[in-house]
């Protein structure tokens, strides 16, 4: 059964989709059987594997109306351990048509029950909202993954996700946890980045990781070019933190 990991933030911009995209790569590069599931109708994981969406026949929209079964959806990447069930724009519509329907908040938990078995691991990446789409992604999870960026406000909002989770973990997911809270965007030349860790740790204890993303240009390059940045800088600050989360979620999950 595949260890699941729903990474959401309703914050935008904190880094969310380059860590869905990168943590799911350094699992499958360290040999994991790795699905990313881009549950977000922008579809940023989707181009950031370097799914080109002009060729995608059916994406995770099909999956949650019915229309198609979980493995029909599976794309392969230029990683082979690493496959992924890319989302388009019309992704967004699940909202609408699925808001009067019963047991609308298990659709995605029960379209991968389909498949857990084919992996050893599953990231979602969630909307930047608290939408019908994030809770079907936090339903489906075991461990949910939070981006925090080591920015002025970083930790408003991050409460009101806490209290969402754990709305669902009394009714809809009872198995759900916090895996940990990620620092993305650290600039070791700023006061700030190491003020916004203190707080963080001081408020989150032993939840927030070791690992530290920092700001890195090729981090931010690599989606333009469809690839994870360990395939587009290995050797890049970037890549050597994600390496490291991949190492601390293998820990976490033994």
């Amino acid at each position: 059964m595949a260890h699941i990991i729903c990474i959401a933030n309703q914050k935008g911009g904190v880094g969310k989709t380059t860590t869905a995209i990168n943590l799911a790569a350094a699992l499958a590069v360290s040999e994991k059987a790795t699905l990313l599931v881009d549950c977000d109708p922008q579809g940023n994981a989707t181009t950031g594997v370097g799914i080109d969406k002009l060729t995608v026949d059916l994406n995770l929209y099909h999956g949650m109306i019915g229309a198609a079964p979980a493995g029909a959806l599976i794309t392969d990447t230029e990683i082979p351990t690493l496959k992924a069930i890319p989302a388009l724009v019309e992704l967004i519509g699940f909202e609408v048509e699925m808001m009067e329907s019963k047991g609308r908040e298990l659709v995605l938990k029960n379209l991968l029950a389909d498949i857990a078995d084919d992996f050893e691991y599953i990231i979602i990446d969630s909307p930047p909202s608290l939408s019908l789409l994030t809770v079907n992604a936090m339903t489906a999870a075991k461990h949910l993954l939070i981006p925090l960026q080591c920015e002025f406000y970083a930790l408003e909002g991050i409460g009101q996700l806490m209290q969402t989770m754990k709305l669902i973990k009394n009714g809809l997911n009872p198995k759900l946890e916090v895996g940990g809270i990620l620092l993305t965007m650290f600039d070791k030349r700023t006061n700030l980045s190491y003020q916004v860790a203190d707080e963080a740790e001081k408020h989150f204890n032993d939840l927030v990781f070791n690992t530290m993303v920092p700001r890195n240009v090729r981090l931010s390059e690599a989606p333009s070019f469809g690839k994870p940045i360990l395939l587009y800088d290995a050797t890049s600050a970037g890549a050597t933190s994600y390496f490291e989360l991949a190492r601390e979620i293998e820990i976490m999950d033994r």
